[in-house]
């Protein structure tokens, strides 16, 4: 028996196609056209390549003196390195009776640990921390309201980026969440855990971001290794302790669904008024990057591919509404970025 493939996981991934049984425990590689879905080689392609796009571009940030691209793209990996084991194995941990057994992915071109974790997945959270941070830093949040600002910010911007993604992935079988999970995986959203789309999407993100500007930006002179290490770790006990409020009320799926949702609105709420308070007072803003100027579009555009092609299947999954609302949202923050760069010089 493979390690993490008990009767939860063996169900789950039975749902997906494949078994979980005599996978190989370090890289499996399979041919792009035998994926079970058209979409999964488009999404790796997607991510992976705008995970390069990232790194070259925070490698020209930092060599223009900018280190905080290139250490939150780091960071991104390491806080990568803490969380996801212990989510794909928790029994390694101690923490089966906490959490259980969650989700699964499906089999993709590249994937590691047991078939448990694909190589898009690494490539996504450079990716999607990337993308958020240089759109509100390029719409200057940063510059004129400082760090707490402009990382609640990015959490709004993680939020309406990353949920386009999450609602259309479980539709189209780049994963399954494990349903009889009654401890993490309710109360949720049209089958997305409320805990995923608040902890995961906007308040990781949105604190690593913080501590990545403060510990790096500060700094410059000295080695970024240590500072991102210590980003990344520090990253995970901010979701603990967001989620204390939703804990309160644990054993009560539909107390706990009102806290996530009261919490996710104001996350919306935040960061909308962050926004539109840059807008109504712009000042001089950054140069926009090729990165950010291309990659945010091509994303939303792939990601509004995918949607298509699962209408044809039926009707519009359950959560469409929130995605068409993240879609809304990621559509105004692009506009809101011509808007204040409309005669701003460009760079790479």
């Amino acid at each position: 028996m493979s390690a993490g493939c008990g009767p939860e996981a063996e169900a789950v991934v039975r749902g997906l196609g494949f078994d979980c049984h005599d996978v190989s425990p370090v890289v499996s590689v399979r041919f792009p056209w035998d994926l079970a879905h058209w979409t999964m080689p488009l999404l790796e392609l997607l991510v992976i390549g705008g995970a390069v796009f990232a790194l070259v571009h925070a490698v020209r940030r930092y060599r223009h003196g900018d280190p905080i691209n290139l250490a939150l793209w780091w960071t991104s990996l390491v806080y990568l390195a803490v969380v996801e084991p212990p989510l794909y194995f928790p029994e390694w941990f101690g923490l089966d009776e906490i959490y259980g057994f969650i989700f699964a992915h499906n089999q993709f071109t590249v994937q590691f640990m047991w078939d448990r974790l694909p190589l898009y997945i690494i490539a996504f959270y450079p990716v999607i921390s990337q993308l958020a941070y240089e759109l509100v830093r390029s719409l200057g949040i940063f510059r004129r309201r400082g760090a707490l600002v402009g990382s609640v910010a990015v959490a709004f911007a993680c939020q309406v980026f990353y949920e386009v993604f999450d609602h259309i992935g479980p539709r189209l079988q780049w994963w399954a969440w494990n349903p009889d999970n009654r401890i993490v995986n309710h109360p949720a959203l049209a089958g997305v855990p409320m805990t995923s789309m608040l902890l995961f999407a906007s308040v990781s993100l949105g604190a690593m971001t913080y501590l990545v500007v403060r510990l790096a930006g500060e700094r410059r002179g000295r080695s970024l290794v240590p500072r991102v290490l210590l980003a990344g770790v520090l990253t995970p006990p901010t979701m603990t302790i967001a989620g204390i409020p939703s804990s309160l009320f644990s054993g009560n799926a539909t107390a706990q669904a009102w806290v996530l949702g009261v919490e996710l609105a104001l996350v919306w709420l935040a960061g909308g008024w962050i926004v539109l308070s840059q807008l109504r007072s712009p000042g001089p803003g950054e140069p926009l990057s090729a990165f950010v100027r291309i990659y945010p579009a091509v994303y939303l555009g792939g990601m509004a591919v995918f949607w298509l092609s699962a209408l044809p299947d039926g009707p519009p999954i359950a959560g469409a509404l929130y995605a068409l609302a993240c879609f809304i949202g990621a559509g105004l923050l692009l506009a809101a970025l011509r808007r204040v760069h409309r005669k701003a010089p460009s760079t790479v």
